[in-house]
């Protein structure tokens, strides 16, 4: 095992060296030979960059160690007809509600511990002058991702194609974009991007992979993909929901002072 862990963790390193390079390239070549200028705190860089390649490679290890198989084996025993206290050779859609709930809850939890959904909320709340609230923001998005992995299941465990999801949500995405304040609208659709990041797409992918093994009749091939599109997609529909409420509520509250007597 431990000959394995080594193996594994100096493939990575490896990978990752070759992975960061091309960028590292480019960024020194455009500083040096375009812009024709020293590159400023050159130590600092240098050692930014091998925190960066340390960092990646233990997140990949970590990765491959522990999240997938972790994910997998949850799905496995959520969806062990022991566990689920069935006898029928191939149980309905109705007996899985433990993966449902188990789907909403890693979504949410790992969306709200997102990094880059952190820094976007952050900007999103310094540049609007707090109008938009960091945490209302963070939850709005986690909440979108929540229902999006626990559909996604639900679409696994029925073998409902995918293409059926994504015109209904996408048709609805458009009607909210010609509706939505339009201030939200570019910050809804990168929340969207956000989402599909570090944290949220090892869980998700290793989830939908092993639930689509382990569900009688479904191919992890063709049913264990597309949790991470469908992650994309409703946080958008959710942040833009958000603002819109928002705008309701403050419409109504401006109609009764308007209609308060003075």
């Amino acid at each position: 095992m431990g000959e394995l862990s080594f193996e594994l963790l100096l493939d990575t390193t490896l990978s990752t060296v070759l992975d960061v390079t091309p960028i590292v390239a480019i960024l020194f070549f455009f500083q040096l030979v375009v812009l024709r200028r020293a590159i400023p705190r050159l130590r600092r860089a240098l050692i930014g960059m091998l925190y960066v390649v340390l960092g990646l490679t233990l997140f990949l290890v970590g990765l491959e160690t522990a999240l997938f198989p972790l994910g997998k084996v949850m799905a496995g025993q959520l969806t062990d007809p022991a566990f689920l206290g069935i006898e029928a050779a191939e149980p309905t859609w109705l007996d899985y509600g433990w993966v449902y709930l188990f789907a909403f809850a890693i979504g949410f939890s790992t969306t709200i511990a997102e990094p880059s959904l952190m820094a976007i909320a952050d900007k999103a709340s310094e540049v609007s002058g707090g109008t938009i609230r960091a945490w209302s923001l963070r939850v709005a998005v986690a909440v979108g991702v929540a229902i999006a992995i626990a559909v996604g299941t639900l679409r696994i465990v029925t073998g409902t194609p995918l293409y059926l999801f994504m015109i209904v949500g996408y048709a609805i995405l458009i009607l909210q974009t010609l509706r939505a304040p339009k201030e939200i609208v570019p910050l809804a659709y990168d929340s969207g991007g956000v989402t599909t990041s570090t944290v949220t797409v090892p869980l998700v992918a290793a989830l939908g992979l092993g639930l689509a093994e382990h569900v009688p009749g479904r191919s992890p091939l063709l049913d264990g993909f597309g949790l991470i599109a469908l992650a994309s997609l409703l946080p958008m529909i959710s942040v833009m929901g958000y603002a819109q409420i928002g705008a309701y509520i403050s419409r109504r509250a401006s109609r009764r002072l308007e209609r308060s007597p003075p």
